[in-house]
């Protein structure tokens, strides 16, 4: 049980490791293409998209952030993900059962390399097709109720959502992160993607010269 807790952690939990910005690298946006960004915080992902370019009413939850110029989306375990207090207890229970999942929502103001500065942001391109289809597989992921409960987020400019699926040892937030940068036509392999090294090593290697 200890050694999976540890897995669950090295995936999803907090780390101690000191984080860096990468560059664009290789990996450029053609000139009718898209940038987007993917942060690492060395146990958590997200996905940054400029907000101008979603389609209207596509992510209805973005009116609630009506001055951010980039939103940051991130998929996580509904307790543990919100806790500020992350409890022995609530770590073995998000690793080894299914749980309920919500989406963290961060409205940027500035360039994401300017708000997380001590992050790992790596910049990628992809067509507009790509762009709109990692678009959907955000919206889905959203699990969009009439009485829908939103929660502070972990930044005073951030929220959480409830969120479809189920989050377990096998899909974390990384997992998520690389299945829409799938759907987005990027060579990211999906399964097996539990770590958030296991996510950022694959887009160094496409960011490499």
């Amino acid at each position: 049980m200890a050694a999976v807790a540890g897995l669950w952690l090295a995936a999803c939990g907090p780390s101690q490791t000191t984080l860096r910005v990468s560059s664009a690298g290789a990996w450029q946006p053609t000139a009718d293409g898209v940038a987007i960004y993917i942060t690492s915080n060395g146990w958590h992902s997200e996905i940054v998209v400029p907000r101008a370019l979603i389609p209207a009413d596509a992510i209805p939850e973005a009116g609630d952030f009506p001055r951010a110029s980039y939103l940051s989306f991130g998929w996580g375990d509904a307790e543990y993900f919100p806790a500020p207090n992350k409890t022995l207890g609530k770590t073995l229970r998000a690793a080894l059962m299914p749980t309920a999942s919500v989406v963290h929502l961060t409205g940027l103001t500035l360039h994401p390399q300017d708000v997380f500065p001590g992050k790992e942001i790596i910049e990628l391109g992809i067509s507009h097709e790509g762009f709109d289809r990692l678009i959907n597989h955000i919206h889905a992921s959203f699990a969009r109720e009439e009485n829908r409960h939103v929660i502070p987020g972990l930044y005073r400019f951030s929220r959480f959502y409830p969120a479809s699926g189920e989050f377990h040892l096998l899909n974390t937030c990384n997992t998520w992160t690389a299945e829409g940068l799938e759907r987005a036509g990027l060579p990211v392999q999906v399964f097996g993607t539990v770590k958030v090294e296991d996510l950022m090593a694959q887009i160094r290697q496409l960011t490499a010269p």
